[in-house]
């Protein structure tokens, strides 16, 4: 038997009969009434998983956990170094919270179908008021907790949530974040008011509570416990908005059936990972990969999941991750490559990982932006355990392509995230939409249906998710990266199609930032670009024309230029970047040619191992923007 058989069987099997491969999936989770059909297709493109059956998320992820032998099991482990705290909560204990909270919901007029926000700090609060949402049927859409004012807004009018849950403040190194300015700021701004804000009173800030505000424990306190309310497997679990415009916003939406059968199913098959095993995604839960591995995937496969409150690489601790691995015997690990390529910045002898017991770390993942070969290396050396990396994005909810452990392990390439796992039929097109042959680049493109687990649509937005995803190549979903797929089968992802960057693991749209630059009363055009960064794998760096006849020094234009892309988007935009220049390279029909300054200012002799802020590396990109003819 060669090397890949096992895994090219279950692989065939899943494209050639996906209604059988996730019909048998679909036993591993307790449903309330059995699906009609496995797969829908009355309404393609917009094909439906499960129709028919009923089940609740929060029961399939903790109380079948309490019932079935785990109720003094871990399940949530609190490691919060920014606050010096460190708490568990049993599958008992978080089904007993997030029952009462879900009670507090349904007190304030929360039922199924309703949606709420939440705008939270990675706190266990994060985690109960998504599974107690859950629990009632109720649609959540949580809001990463970096986004600035006018993002929350946009959200706010787009959901129309009935209740808002966020905190008093969040906590970085350093300093305190003042959320309910924030959200004040934000409902102010938007269209749709909130009935009610319950907010989590963290003691290290008190924040001030007008008519609409609720404090967390006086909404809790008293409420009856609220059971689980089984739902439709095509009822929306959950909203998770993706950087898009400043405009509307684009609401991705994971149904309940589907993703649990996904969700799942990858634990064991993608991860490698057994129920009882302790699970640790250093993320935040505002972005997908939070939803799927913080909370949902190692609950649903009755795993203990860590919650980690703090930055985990950083100065002057290089190595907090090995700490809690070591302290909470954490089997598998999943982060973004910026986060090794930082440690590896800081303790490139890894000084550090040898300080700590690791004898119980199986496995590292990395994904969010493409791993270079030398990170992978680095940590396979340092480790001494296979490192993993992974594609998938928003929108798929769970890997595309992946080394799946829990079939076969396969050889580690540098560079690819292997093979595309199974259920992801994954194509290589060119701009004709015709196959390409192996080793030849053009757009990764998945054929339809795509598999349990990925959005079937957008939130209110059915036309925009055709025009988005599924009309530039018909019967295929679009990812809007560009890569090959080799003669072994091993899937290489190198560039973005689209105007989204990747910084540090999170997807950004430079549309956004151009959006707000064009505000300042300067500026007459821009563009942004992501450039290459040998930690952040992309900053954003602005372009800016000015308006004729400005005469302000132009340091003082480009330092309001950032400060407004952080007010306005937040700190998570990474933007601390502006240059001026005379133009703007520009097709005949006036668009702006922003492959061709990609490939100017994305050049190695531009990196640096830290974000671009080094004013001489600025003067470096311009002169080249400058040699090739258009800039000022």
């Amino acid at each position: 038997m060669n090397e890949t058989a096992v895994f090219d069987a279950v692989y065939e099997d899943s494209v050639r009969q996906p209604e059988r491969f996730w019909s048998e999936a679909a036993a591993g989770i307790d449903w309330d009434t059995p699906p009609e059909l496995t797969l829908d297709d009355s309404r393609a493109p917009f094909y439906r998983w499960f129709t028919g059956g009923k089940l609740n998320t929060c029961y399939n992820a903790v109380d079948r956990h309490v019932e079935g032998g785990r109720a003094d099991q871990l399940a949530l482990i609190y490691d919060s170094p920014v606050t010096d705290t460190v708490c568990t909560f049993t599958y008992q204990q978080l089904r007993d919270a997030v029952a009462t909270f879900a009670g507090a919901l349904a007190t304030q007029g929360v039922g199924r179908g309703d949606r709420v926000i939440i705008y939270l700090p990675m706190v266990p609060e994060a985690v109960i008021s998504m599974l107690a949402c859950a629990r009632i049927g109720a649609i959540h859409s949580v809001v990463f907790g970096g986004f600035a004012a006018n993002e929350l807004a946009t959200r706010i009018d787009d959901a129309t949530p009935k209740v808002v849950v966020s905190a008093s403040c969040g906590i970085e190194p350093g300093r305190l974040v003042a959320y309910k300015p924030l959200l004040d700021d934000a409902i102010e701004q938007a269209t749709h008011k909130p009935a009610r804000c319950i907010i989590l009173q963290r003691p290290e800030l008190t924040a001030e509570l007008t008519e609409r505000d609720l404090a967390w424990d006086d909404a809790i306190a008293g409420v009856q416990p609220a059971e689980c309310v089984p739902v439709e497997a095509t009822d929306p679990l959950y909203i998770l908005y993706t950087s898009g415009t400043t405009g509307q916003p684009k609401g991705v939406v994971r149904d309940n059936g589907g993703h649990a059968v996904a969700l799942k199913w990858s634990m064991h098959n993608v991860y490698g990972v057994e129920p009882g095993e302790v699970f640790w995604a250093a993320s935040d839960v505002g972005w997908v990969v939070g939803h799927s591995y913080i909370v949902y995937a190692p609950l649903l496969h009755g795993c203990t999941t860590v919650l980690y409150e703090g930055k985990p690489v950083g100065t002057p601790d290089a190595g907090a991750f090995w700490r809690v691995i070591a302290q909470h015997n954490v089997s598998t690990m999943f982060t973004a490559p910026t986060a090794f390529r930082a440690i590896r910045q800081q303790d490139p002898g890894g000084d550090h990982i040898a300080r700590h017991d690791l004898s119980g770390f199986r496995t590292l993942f990395l994904a969010g932006e493409r791993c270079d070969p030398e990170t992978l290396r680095w940590a396979q050396q340092q480790l001494k355990v296979p490192v993993i990396d992974h594609w998938w994005q928003t929108e798929t909810g769970w890997p595309i392509a992946a080394n799946c452990l829990g079939i076969q392990q396969l050889p580690v390439v540098a560079g690819s995230p292997t093979r595309a796992v199974p259920g992801w039929d994954l194509h290589v097109l060119d701009d004709r939409g015709q196959e390409l042959p192996p080793g030849e680049t053009g757009a990764l493109v998945v054929k339809l249906p795509m598999p349990p687990g990925s959005t079937p649509t957008l939130w209110n937005a059915d036309e925009r998710f055709r025009q988005t995803y599924l009309d530039t190549f018909p019967g295929y979903y679009q990812t809007a990266d560009a890569g090959y797929i080799d003669h072994n089968g091993y899937v290489f992802v190198m560039a973005r199609t689209d105007d989204i960057i990747n910084v540090a693991g999170h997807r950004l749209s430079t549309g956004a930032m151009e959006e707000v630059l064009a505000e300042h009363p300067d500026v007459a055009e821009c563009a942004v670009i992501g450039v290459a960064d040998d930690l952040k794998g992309q900053v954003p760096v602005g372009l800016l024309v000015l308006k004729a006849g400005t005469d302000r020094p132009h340091d003082d234009i480009t330092a309001e230029a950032v400060r407004l892309v952080r007010d306005r988007i937040g700190a998570v935009a990474a933007f601390k970047s502006a240059i001026v220049v005379g133009r703007l390279p520009k097709t005949r029909s006036g668009k702006i040619l922003r492959g061709t300054m990609r490939k100017i200012a994305d050049n190695d002799a531009y990196r640096t191992p830290a974000a671009i802020d080094d004013p001489e590396i600025l003067n470096e990109i311009s002169q080249a923007l400058r040699g090739a003819g258009f800039a000022g």
